[in-house]
């Protein structure tokens, strides 16, 4: 939120060949794929291939991301995230602007299926000056619930506590609202089910069965925020389970605030707005970057 990116991240349907060649001598393997795909797609069309040959599976999509799928059993999960770290550091010496780099590990077989594990990892490109940054430089404790920490390279993070899903993600959040080290604090949540699960999966049911559970939860959830609390809820994308294809789709998406401060909520039309607001609560008034729409 306020961290204004002048430079484009890369986007690219297939990647360079001299890229390619070292990473593959510097991971010790050959790649498979190298092209945009859905994530379920690309196992169906190379799982197999990737057993047989013990080559891991490159891929991209229509975000900036280099994706790396393997086994997590033949190929190992400490092997993928090794050769998913070597793959960032050798974006960031290149100066090649991916947004993150992807750990997809798998189980399977070609006969029972492959999925997805819950245990990715992404490994992102080191953010600007971001509000959370400057929330940490006034002593404000930043705690990151779900992926955040990954999201952003672990800067300007006091705390991480990574989930496998929705569910841990509330519990986690349930635990630390009424901490004493919640005073003071930011504890921002990623519910990645919505995305991961059913968005790009494009699966509606699942999608309104996620919705009523994070609504049950809110429910309950909502008798914690005391009169001097904030809570946003919004989503950094949209992802219409209806949409064809698998990628993020572009309607607006919600901006829910519970607060007992004073603020136009009809002002709120970008992120930066948001970090206007969430600075503000904890008594940062500088003038922020406005985005216009």
């Amino acid at each position: 939120m306020g961290c204004l990116t002048m430079e484009p991240f890369l986007t690219c349907d297939v990647y360079p060949d001299d890229f390619l060649d070292e990473l593959a001598e510097a991971g010790g393997t050959s790649f498979i794929g190298n092209r945009a795909a859905s994530g379920t797609m690309i196992l169906e069309e190379h799982g197999e291939e990737h057993l047989r040959t013990g080559k891991p599976i490159l891929y991209t999509s229509a975000d900036s991301v280099l994706q790396i799928a393997a086994h997590e059993e033949s190929f190992g999960l400490e092997r993928l995230l090794e050769l998913c770290q070597t793959a960032r550091r050798i974006l960031d010496e290149r100066g090649m602007r991916v947004g993150r780099v992807i750990a997809r590990p798998f189980l399977g077989d070609s006969y029972a299926g492959f999925r997805r594990t819950a245990n990715r990892h992404d490994y992102s490109l080191i953010p600007g000056e971001t509000a959370l940054d400057r929330l940490l430089m006034r002593g404000v404790n930043i705690i990151g619930i779900g992926k955040i920490s990954d999201i952003f390279a672990g800067k300007g993070i006091s705390e991480s506590y990574p989930t496998k899903d929705n569910r841990a993600g509330m519990e986690r959040i349930d635990q630390l609202w009424l901490t004493p080290s919640a005073s003071n604090s930011l504890v921002l949540a990623n519910l990645v089910d919505f995305d991961s699960l059913y968005g790009h999966r494009r699966d509606p049911s699942g999608y309104a069965q996620c919705l009523i559970e994070f609504d049950d939860w809110l429910g309950g959830f909502l008798s914690k925020i005391g009169v001097e609390d904030l809570l946003v809820i919004t989503a950094d994308h949209g992802n219409d389970p209806y949409h064809r294809g698998t990628d993020h789709t572009r309607e607006q998406v919600p901006c829910l605030v519970v607060s007992n401060g004073s603020f136009d909520s009809e002002d709120m039309h970008t992120f930066s707005d948001v970090a206007r607001v969430v600075e503000s609560y904890f008594g940062l008034n500088e003038n922020l970057p406005r985005c216009e729409i």
